[in-house]
């Protein structure tokens, strides 16, 4: 009966395919079969087997020999197993082993109330299946199944090659408790040991068993920069609900002071949001109280007014002290670029082919006198409301209509402010079929001014009304093809776009919100060269272009594309930006690119701008990247701008040293070793060097080091400041898989700055008790 039962639970977990030879080995699978839990309600039936089994029948049992208990969840062997029916009570001694959800144990002999999983083991060693993590003790008393308190224990998750293996790391406690409810270990007169010395002796310290949140003091970050000198960062993390949490953290930084940090995220079902901030009560580099403030919020509210529906509202407020926040406060993930702070906020509706947006933005620019910039209008308010329908009968049109009140000290802008009012309607119809699509437009630009000083000439108000007429096409063509043996579906693109917009007068106009689009492949077929809505450009041009890919026939992947672009203006251009440079009549600028993905380990981009009377590019950007597997990345990207006077190169990588093998492609926190010498190392960097000014705009440079139960990292940054000025900083990190991360942890810049960059530890799946199964 015991023979049947367990035959029948092996053959519902391992299946051999029909092709492998009968002496193949058996291969773990998932099957929904394989419950992790007993179905609520079905009982439990224990199953006992052994070479000789004597007692009474419901009252006791004793197993001689290859003795075996198992229920659902829990088993249990041993030289000699005794079983107390009456009590559920199972004593086993010699060679004991016990397989409870996966967690395995092995002594020198137990007992357990096999239902409440309450007892002992001595001499215990355990193997944890949430994060392999095993140790040993002098004993372990179990509580429950998911508490169990050890004596005079040890915790790694280095894995144990052979009996007289040191491990890299490893925690020794009087006291170990693990608590698999909360995924949290506690360890009492604790010290921890690496590479054989010890560098962490703590009376009490808390650490995860698994990736679940939980409350407590988080592992201390140490850095050093350039600016703030030595920091130390001890935070501690509050996991308020399962939808709400907090995080404060001091820090002391030896230049300046102590800075209280902290941040409060929430998730409902209708909102969500974070509030993150800072204050320095006496920075002693600058001389004064630092503070920072930044929100976000977004949400949908229900008004409870029957055909009005629900109110959407949006903050995103950014406030700080001073000019000098995004120089010394780099480190909390601010950009070294980022000097224009925006306070924004917004209510929104919306219901069938309505929408309105109510508005108010304010930005805090952070002036350097170095290299100071125009702050940007302030919107105090902006109403903003489109009314629009598509396919209706073939066509698609819409109305947009938008009131502003622009607001700006004009010590920066040398401009009036101003209440704009804006409409923009437009009607289309598309055309679209497989072998191409025609979309004849009409557009219609009104807006009106009210100044709140007079302009050059006077007025105090001003106001324009301009059509716009499009003409936009183009066919496909498509052939079966084979290049270098593999089968393409090859395209032929071209396309054609007329614009007409007449001339008005807008030179003596503000400017509030235009800019000028950057000259590429999407910005050559709009309608407007210019962002915003002060500014109409008079247009009377056409546009042509041309591209031809290379499909993959089975997956419809693009494997080469070539594109080439152009515009013809009829007669000069007029409207342009305060300081701009019209563009003349006559041909553009030639756009050319090309895009290469014939393998996927390699990718290939080109975009060049090339003007016919120089005979030279006035923009170049070349990029290609090298991906042949998992923790192998190097890209590399060239960037001309010769109307800027700016050309640089872009390096970036993430590439292994060579040595090792401890670690799987998967890097999955179940791989790995932990011998000394057993380890691999890899090299990380970025840089970004202007060939302009000779020197590097930015810079990362560091080693990694994946000894699989722990990973070392150590990288250089260096970011520009001004023309003059960078900030450097240093961050080391050790991380112990499993148990912690000391140091300060340079991943955030490691992600930002390479692209593809991949975490060397990261869990993909959860183990199921089943993983090793016995």
């Amino acid at each position: 009966m015991v023979a049947a039962a367990l035959a029948c639970l092996a053959g519902a977990a391992l299946a051999q395919p029909a092709s492998l030879p009968d002496d193949a080995p058996l291969r773990l699978r998932a099957t929904p079969r394989l419950a992790e839990k007993l179905p609520p309600g079905q009982p439990s039936v224990t199953f006992v087997s052994g070479d000789e089994i004597t007692g009474r029948a419901d009252l006791e049992t004793t197993v001689q020999g290859h003795a075996e208990l198992r229920r659902p969840g829990l088993a249990l062997w041993g030289d000699t197993l005794s079983f107390d029916q009456s009590t559920d009570v199972a004593t086993a001694t010699g060679n004991v082993r016990v397989n409870s959800k996966g967690d395995r144990y092995t002594a020198r002999e137990g007992q357990l109330q096999v239902d409440a999983f309450e007892g002992f083991l001595l001499q215990p060693t355990y193997r944890l299946l949430i994060n392999d993590a095993h140790g040993d003790a002098a004993r372990i008393d179990f509580q429950d199944r998911d508490r169990a308190t050890l004596t005079d224990a040890n915790y790694t998750t280095c894995v144990r090659p052979g009996p007289d293996w040191v491990p890299d790391w490893i925690l020794r406690a009087d006291k170990l408790t693990l608590d698999h409810e909360d995924d949290v270990g506690q360890a009492e007169g604790a010290v921890l040991d690496f590479k054989g010395v010890p560098i962490l002796p703590v009376p009490s310290m808390r650490f995860p068993l698994s990736d679940a949140r939980q409350s407590g003091w988080l592992p201390p970050t140490m850095g050093l920069d350039s600016t703030s000198g030595l920091l130390l960062s001890v935070p501690w993390y509050w996991n308020i609900a399962p939808n709400r949490d907090a995080t404060f953290t001091p820090t002391v930084m030896s230049r300046r002071g102590v800075d209280a940090g902290g941040e409060f995220r929430y998730l409902e079902n209708n909102y969500q949001g974070s509030v993150t901030g800072n204050l320095m009560p006496n920075d002693r580099l600058r001389q004064r109280t630092r503070w920072g403030l930044f929100t976000r919020h977004n949400g949908t509210y229900e008004t409870g007014l029957s055909g009005v529906g629900s109110l959407g509202l949006a903050l995103n407020l950014n406030r700080v002290s001073d000019n000098d926040y995004w120089r010394d406060f780099s480190s909390r993930g601010m950009p070294l670029t980022t000097r224009l702070l925006a306070s924004d906020g917004g209510l929104s509706w919306g219901r069938g082919d309505w929408s309105v947006n109510l508005r108010a933005l304010k930005w805090q620019t952070l002036q350097d006198l170095s290299a100071p910039i125009v702050p940007p209008y302030d919107r105090l308010p902006q109403l903003s409301a489109r009314w629009g329908r598509t396919g209706d009968g073939g066509l698609d049109y819409s109305i947009d209509l938008d009131a502003t009140r622009f607001r700006a000290d004009s010590f920066w802008t040398g401009q009036p402010n101003a209440d704009r009012e804006f409409m923009h309607a437009q009607l289309a119809r598309p055309m679209l079929r497989p072998w191409g699509f025609f979309t004849p437009k009409v557009q219609l630009h009104a807006s009106h001014y009210q100044f709140d000083r007079p302009l050059a000439d006077g007025r105090t108000s001003a106001g324009r009304v301009l059509p716009t007429l499009s003409l936009d096409g183009g066919l496909v063509f498509e052939r079966d093809t084979r290049w270098f043996g593999r089968a393409f579906t090859q395209t032929l693109e071209p396309r054609l776009k007329y614009v007409y917009t007449p001339y008005r007068d807008q030179n003596l106009l503000p400017n509030y919100d235009s800019g000028l689009y950057d000259f590429n492949f999407a910005t050559i077929w709009a309608d407007n060269i210019f962002a915003g809505n002060d500014r109409i450009v008079d247009n009377n041009l056409v546009t042509t272009g041309l591209t031809s890919r290379l499909l993959d026939a089975q997956t419809g992947a693009e494997a080469l594309r070539l594109s080439v672009a152009q515009r013809y203006r009829f007669r000069p251009q007029q409207v342009v930006l305060p300081g701009g440079t019209p563009s003349d009549k006559g041909l553009s600028d030639l756009m050319l690119g090309a895009g290469i993905n014939w393998d996927p380990r390699w990718a290939f981009d080109s975009v060049v701008q090339y003007n016919r009377e120089t005979h030279r590019s006035t923009r170049t950007t070349v990029q290609a990247r090298y991906s042949p597997g998992p923790f192998r990345t190097l890209s590399a990207a060239y960037r001309l701008q010769r109307d800027l006077a700016n050309e640089s190169v872009d390096v970036g990588w993430q590439w292994p040293l060579g040595g090792g093998g401890v670690r799987g492609e998967l890097g999955t926190t179940r791989q790995g070793g932990g011998g000394s010498c057993s380890g691999r190392w890899y090299s990380v960097g970025r840089l970004n060097y202007s060939m302009t000014d000779r020197r590097v705009v930015e810079g990362l440079l560091g080693f990694e080091y994946d000894a699989g139960c722990w990973i070392g990292r150590v990288v250089l940054e260096k970011v520009n400041s001004s023309l003059t000025s960078s900030t450097k900083r240093i961050m080391f990190q050790l991380e112990l898989v499993g148990l912690s991360r000391l140091g300060s942890s340079p991943l955030r810049s490691l992600r930002n700055s390479i692209p593809h960059y991949q975490l060397l530890r990261q869990e993909t799946t959860t183990p199921s008790r089943f993983t090793d199964y016995e």
